[in-house]
């Protein structure tokens, strides 16, 4: 495998398209989690208040993944995803120019969720295009788009800062604009588009164990990510006293190490296997969870969450190696549903990092929780692998057959 292969066995200006479209919209699905410090200072928010607005995204991510997935399979990546970047606008438009009240910040948090959708169809479009022995590396690549988070946490403080939180969403619309003129030029979809199938047919998929295993499992990794992600900045705030824009500095040091690893994750899996790869990091992310637990000085912690964000970017890349060998045909409705369960695991992560400190009084208790849920995804895959051994794992070559 080289990576000059992925212009002679596929469709680069695809690819490239993917990443971008999967960017600016990761930008956008987290520009509130950015701007949490200076909307909680607006608006007075309790931790709970405030965990909660930085994930709804996250779960109106959720809502609309398992429609434009559905989508992706019935009219195309390419129209599913020119028909997202236009309704994205709306909220952006609406928290720019209003968004005067915890209502509309309600509301508008629920409506960006269709940005975090577009995960559903950049993978795809990627996807189809590329052979089986690329799928680890293509899926990375177009996943990586997830470095858009840096983009939020690096400039929406400083902006924030100079011109008012409101008039951040209005600047997020001008890389929006540019994305979506490049994407109409540059997309296009796969000869290997399968033909759409009735709606029951793709439901169907809920009925296969197979398909709740990988949601388990990128519940915790991208759940983990874009969750931390959302809530990390108010979190150093409030826990160490950092300046806002020092917060977004720290949290952009922490998201573009889970960036750059994703495709890591999925260059290493083609090699050595996904589930392989996967024991490891499930392991690591709970070790390093229980580290941040007891919340120690902040270089200690920043070192710890660098580990966290390393487990949880490689496991993104890993999970999205099996998924294409087990779902071929339907990669568009599976890549949606397990992409559903992830964006739920993102609302998680900060309304429970959020309650558990307003309850307890310390954050040391929510971090607990998702160690054990790294241990929890780390025994399901234990058994989901015994279960493959017998089943399709030992009839593919793309798969690590020694799982």
């Amino acid at each position: 495998m080289k990576l000059a292969d992925l212009k002679t066995k596929g469709h680069l200006p695809s690819l490239i398209a993917s990443f971008l479209y999967f960017d600016v919209s990761f930008m956008v699905w987290v520009i509130l989690g950015a701007l949490g410090a200076f909307i909680v200072q607006d608006f007075g928010l309790s931790p709970a208040q405030m965990g909660l607005i930085v994930a709804l995204p996250a779960l109106g991510g959720s809502i609309f993944r398992i429609a434009m997935g559905l989508l992706c399979d019935l009219v195309g990546p390419r129209k599913t995803a020119i028909g997202g970047m236009l309704i994205t606008m709306l909220p952006l438009l609406w928290g720019w120019l209003f968004g005067k009240n915890f209502g509309e910040l309600v509301c508008i948090g629920i409506l960006l969720g269709v940005a975090g959708g577009s995960f559903t169809v950049s993978l795809p479009l990627a996807s189809r295009w590329y052979p089986p022995q690329l799928q680890g590396l293509v899926m990375g690549i177009a996943g990586a788009g997830n470095s858009g988070t840096v983009l939020a946490t690096l400039f929406a403080p400083r902006l924030a800062e100079t011109f008012g939180w409101h008039s951040v969403l209005g600047f997020a619309l001008i890389p929006l604009l540019l994305v979506f003129i490049s994407y109409i030029f540059m997309a296009k979809d796969a000869p290997s588009q399968p033909e759409p199938k009735p709606i029951k047919d793709y439901l169907e998929l809920f009925k296969f164990k197979d398909t709740w295993v990988f949601c388990i499992l990128y519940s915790v990794t991208f759940g983990g990510y874009v969750g931390l992600a959302s809530f990390l900045s108010a979190f150093f705030v409030q826990q160490y006293g950092l300046p806002k824009v020092s917060a977004g500095d720290s949290v952009t040091i922490c998201v573009l190490v889970g960036s750059v690893f994703r495709p890591i994750g999925g260059f290493i899996a083609d090699r050595l296997g996904g589930t392989r790869l996967l024991k490891f990091l499930f392991a690591g992310l709970a070790l390093s969870m229980f580290g941040v637990s007891f919340l120690p000085s902040y270089l200690a912690m920043m070192a710890l969450l660098i580990a966290v964000m390393i487990c949880l970017g490689m496991g993104n890349g890993a999970v999205f190696q099996v998924v294409p060998q087990r779902f071929r045909k339907e990669i568009g409705t599976i890549t949606g549903i397990v992409g559903a369960a992830g964006g739920i695991g993102g609302f998680f992560v900060p309304t429970l990092l959020g309650i558990m400190k307003q309850t307890t009084g310390t954050y040391a208790t929510g971090f607990i929780c998702f160690a054990v849920s790294g241990l929890v995804a780390l025994a399901v895959l234990l058994l989901a692998v015994h279960s493959w051994r017998k089943t399709w794992l030992k009839n593919s070559q793309t798969i690590d057959a020694q799982a």
